[in-house]
This record gives structure tokens, sequence and C-alpha cells, in this order.
């Protein structure tokens, strides 16, 4: 199998292989066989088989061609791994986030650990997949980076939403990608600063309170008027639409603004920190 082939199987669609597994399952149910006694006659491991069939592997050419006989389904397993699509460009917890992102009309991010997505370099996103553990192929790495340089989109439309952004000084103390890296971003985020429609806030060190020890989290108004809240962690995510919790963290997030540096003193942090005051 050459380099390109498998860098091109790596990239398959994590929901499409899942789609493919559930019609193994079923073709294998039709045809009324165990998933043991089916990898006996494909002469394959009962886990491989099981793997397929949870979407955890993708079912490779050969094997499918050998299934759609052994199973008479007239080459449609064969024909659906040859039109699935590409790797999402979004994990599929993110997707529903990103798409009503796309269209909003005003957003709020609070971040504690990195530069928001809307706002980094190239390569301080390159930095960011990079320390995904575990490791990302380099096809997948610039593939998330691209991903992530469209969705800054939204901040250069004809009519930008109006956009807060609050982050931990952690987060400028951080050297994500290297000292190079990391002062290209200092200074992106300078820039940004500037940018009507956005306003940048830093939460400096030695607060005594804080609204918002929970963990980060965005906030989107919908051109409909919708107010939604967002919130990652390690494996998932969890897009908000309930009111009265999204109103919770709309108090958090106001409450925030005014614990946090003024977007003045923010911008002179920043300047301090690149040695231009």
């Amino acid at each position: 199998m050459n380099p390109k082939h498998q860098r091109k199987q790596r990239k398959k669609n994590a929901s499409a292989m899942r789609l493919v597994g559930a019609q193994v399952g079923l073709f294998r149910r039709a045809a009324s066989l165990t998933q043991t006694q089916l990898a006996e006659q494909v002469c394959a491991d009962y886990e491989t088989i099981a793997s397929i069939e949870q979407g955890r592997r993708l079912l490779k050419p050969d094997l499918a061609a050998e299934l759609d006989e052994l199973l008479e389904t007239k080459g449609a397993l064969t024909v659906a791994l040859e039109n699935m699509p590409e790797m999402d460009k979004y994990p599929i917890w993110a997707a529903e986030f990103v798409d009503r992102e796309s269209d909003a009309v005003a957003l709020c991010s609070f971040q504690t650990q990195a530069v928001p997505g809307l706002l980094q370099t190239e390569a301080y996103a390159r930095a960011v997949f990079r320390s995904r553990v575990p490791a990302l192929s380099e096809d997948e790495i610039e593939h998330q980076v691209a991903a992530r340089m469209e969705r800054q989109e939204i901040l250069e439309r004809k009519v930008p939403p109006s956009a807060s952004f609050i982050l931990s000084e952690a987060v400028l103390m951080d050297r994500l990608g290297g000292p190079v890296v990391f002062r290209e971003q200092l200074r992106h985020l300078r820039r940004c600063a500037e940018l009507p429609g956005i306003s940048l806030q830093i939460m400096p060190f030695g607060r005594e309170t804080h609204a918002a020890l929970d963990g980060p989290f965005v906030l989107l108004e919908t051109p409909d008027h919708e107010h939604l809240a967002y919130m990652e962690t390690q494996r998932g995510s969890q897009l908000i639409s309930d009111q009265d919790e999204v109103s919770i963290l709309a108090q958090k997030y106001a409450m925030l603004r005014t614990q946090a540096l003024n977007p003045e003193d923010s911008r002179a942090l920043l300047d301090r920190l690149l040695g231009e005051s």
C-alpha cells in the first residue's frame, strides 16, 4: 500500500466509519452469522470484525470485496467504502457549535489554557494541535489547523459579530510553540485588541475572587436571537440551549468582565510583554 493511500485512510470520516460498520453488522446478521463465524470465514480475527462493526477500525478494500462476495451484498460495501467522505473538519461533538458560531451576531469567550481559537495565529494553532495526547499525525494536524483558520473568517465578515474575549494571564505566561511563535501570537493579540467590535481583556494573577473557577466557556447569540452556551471537556463537549443554564453562565461572564483588566489595561499588559512600553 503506498503512503498516499495510507494517509487517505487515516483521514476517513469517523461518522462514516460507523455507518459502514453498521452496514457490515446488518449484512452479517441477515446472513445468520455471528461475528466469530464471519471472522472464521474471511480468515480474520474476531476483534477485527467487532472493531469494524463498532466503527473503530476502517474496513479495508480487500476485506470489503471479500465480504461483498461472501454476504452477497452486490458490491454495497465496496461502493460505500469508495465513497466515504474524508475526516470531519471538527470532532462530532464540536461540529454543531462551529456551525452556530459561523453566523453568530455576538459571542463571548472565556479561556484559561490557550488563546481562543478565533484569535490564534497559524503557527500557534499548529503548536496547540501538536500538544495533543495521543499525538496526531502531521496530516491530521494540518487538517485541523486549516479548519481553525477557516473558522476565523467570521471576524472578517462585512458585518462581523460583536466579540468579547477574556483570557487568563496564565495563557500569556505559557510559551506554546516556543518564543518566536508565541511572540508572534502576542503581536497578533495586540492587533486584534484594536479591531472594532472586539473586546479583549486579561484576567490577572493575584485575584482574591473569581467568577468562573469551574472552567472556560463560550456564549453565542444567533441571528434569531437564540442564546447558547458551549463548554468543552477532555473527551467531549456540551452545547447548552436551556435558557436557565445559559443565564447562569451569562451572569458569570458579566462578573468576569468586572474582575478582569479593562481593555485599555489589557492592551498595556500586552505592550509590556512585548517590550513596547
